[in-house]
């Protein structure tokens, strides 16, 4: 049997996809399941004693489980904290979807579940034809859509989930992640996406608060 699998996208960067990837690896993790998560594509990398890596790619090999090569986790890591395509074109490198599919699959040959984490929202390029849709749609893998809660986070919302359902691909649920203390209005907002969504819940972050996961609709 194999593995089944989630892509992760955002409104934005900085919505908190990695915190609900995170969270979910945590979840099926404490469901026996064997879970690994991926970020196929990083900038904004340091040098460490292994060499570059991406900060947010290190938190999902910590929670995935055995522990696999950080190569397959974060196939592509770039230094600059820039778009994919223009750091890759600094560097001299092109992204290649073969290279993704290929770690994926290595991945989930291990695995139950493969969390996929994708880089900023849905549009962002990989290179001049490619964005982040196009590793999902490779990786034939449902949608979970991250709502970073503030002001501004219903249009981009509706236009994500619109994009998603244009591309031909299931939006399998939705995470709500407060990212401003100060947006007054998380409630009628949760609400009414929840609405227009009509698709499950699956995760509500607070701010500063741990995230309540509800993945009754996406595990047997």
């Amino acid at each position: 049997m194999s593995a089944r699998g989630l892509f992760i996208t955002g409104t934005d960067t900085g919505v908190g996809k990695t915190r609900v990837a995170v969270a979910l690896l945590q979840r099926l993790s404490a469901m026996d399941r064997r879970a690994v998560g991926m970020k196929p594509v990083a900038t904004g990398g340091g040098q460490t004693v292994g060499g570059l890596r991406n900060s947010d790619a290190m938190l999902l090999l910590q929670h995935s489980h055995s522990q696999p090569a950080y190569s397959l986790i974060n196939p592509y890591v770039f230094a600059p904290p820039i778009a994919p395509h223009i750091a890759a074109a600094q560097a001299g490198v092109r992204i290649e979807m073969d290279r993704i599919i290929a770690a994926h699959r290595q991945l989930a040959n291990t695995a139950d579940w493969v969390i996929v984490e994708g880089a900023g929202g849905w549009r962002v390029p990989l290179n001049e034809r490619e964005d982040m849709a196009a590793i999902a749609r490779a990786l034939e893998l449902p949608v979970v859509l991250v709502v970073g809660l503030r002001l501004g986070c219903i249009s981009h919302a509706l236009l994500t989930a619109e994009a998603i359902a244009r591309d031909g691909l299931k939006l399998a649920g939705w995470a709500a992640n407060q990212i401003d203390p100060t947006y007054s209005t998380v409630e009628e907002t949760v609400e009414y996406l929840a609405g227009r969504l009509s698709v499950p819940l699956l995760s509500r972050c607070g701010w500063q608060q741990s995230c309540v996961l509800s993945l009754d609709a996406l595990t047997p």
